[in-house]
């Protein structure tokens, strides 16, 4: 067993403690990781507040995870002691289904293992990245290329993959007319990573305030959605529309963007249920769909893609002890555009 510090509520909107843990001992499959960063995601706040139910207290948030290897367990082939490695939102799966044969561990059909506030496959819970230390299979941890600087690599651990996805998926490229809903911190990335794939990219944002931000990242234009024009001037000029954010949108409205088969995508989850008219799509032959974060082949994929073409999200680097102010300023939206933790302040 390895002992390690760690940030943990005690129940649902707790305020943060510096506590301990146990991990496990090393299994032949097992990588050890000292976390250098941990970035903060809404969905921590989510489940630190247990707004979603089913929250496994105490708990230890972080799925944006950022550290180097120091030990592997006797049949570890792909890590060595030393390796800058990343581990996201799950560290297990079934390894037999479908999906996970396809490295679509996501979707697996047991349910995959989240990295926190979960219950591993021999029923003990799962405890996240705010911590010193980790334990996980090598099967979950994924290489960060030298280029990219771990606190910058750690949200792209899920917020970076939860918007390369869609946008591979739904083939974001040369010719493609893509929208992005919203510069928070997902769509900062999804404007970059369209961009980068070859995609002609339209912000959509509530107010004007984001422009010059959005055509930084590689935005080609750049519409307020509190003008009613703009639904009049874009109507049906998009393949693909990327819903960032988690506010209930007038869905009827934003489908009248899209071409003839185009898609709107959501990662972004509002608390309520949205609503449209059928029609909005049966007259276009327009869909309605969403995605979840990435398998692991793809994850990886994201990190090298983002090395490459010099992606990266913008940060705060936070202490240990300003993690409770880091989640209010989030509810205000008062980040630009990531909270990260340097855990060697825990």
């Amino acid at each position: 067993m390895c002992q390690t510090r760690v940030l943990s509520v005690s129940s649902a909107k707790a305020p943060f403690e510096k506590t301990t843990i146990e991990r496990r001992a090393l299994r032949p499959h097992d990588v050890l990781i000292d976390i250098q960063f941990s970035g903060i995601c809404h969905s921590d706040i989510h489940s630190a507040f247990d707004e979603w139910g089913g929250g496994i207290f105490p708990m230890v948030p972080g799925h944006e995870i950022a550290g180097i290897v120091s030990a592997v367990g006797t049949e570890v082939t792909k890590f060595v002691v030393g390796d800058r490695v990343g581990v996201g939102c799950f560290v297990d799966s079934c390894g037999e289904c479908e999906y996970c044969l396809k490295g679509e561990e996501q979707y697996c059909t047991k349910g995959f293992v989240a990295t926190y506030n979960s219950l591993d496959y021999d029923g003990n819970p799962t405890y996240g990245g705010y911590s010193q230390k980790i334990v996980v299979t090598e099967r979950f941890v994924v290489r960060i290329p030298d280029s990219l600087e771990l606190n910058v690599a750690s949200p792209l651990l899920c917020a970076g993959i939860t918007t390369y996805s869609p946008l591979k998926h739904w083939n974001a490229g040369p010719g493609k007319k893509v929208a992005i809903v919203g510069v928070g911190g997902l769509g900062h990335l999804a404007i970059q990573y369209a961009h980068a794939m070859g995609a002609e990219v339209t912000v959509l944002s509530r107010s004007i305030g984001k422009k010059e931000e959005a055509l930084s990242f590689g935005a080609d234009h750049y519409f307020a959605t509190s003008d009613p024009a703009t639904f009049t001037t874009l109507a049906s000029q998009f393949d693909l529309i990327l819903n960032t954010v988690s506010a209930n949108l007038d869905v009827d409205a934003y489908l009248s963007l899209l071409r003839i088969d185009g898609t709107l995508v959501n990662v972004g989850a509002p608390a309520e249920p949205d609503k449209y008219q059928v029609f909005s799509l049966i007259m276009g032959r327009r869909s309605i769909a969403g995605s979840l974060v990435g398998g692991i082949r793809e994850t990886q994929e994201m990190l090298d893609f983002s090395a490459e073409h010099g992606i990266a999200p913008k940060i705060e680097v936070i202490r240990a002890d300003q993690v409770d102010e880091a989640y209010q300023r989030v509810l205000r939206s008062d980040v630009r555009y990531r909270f990260v933790i340097d855990v060697s302040t825990l």
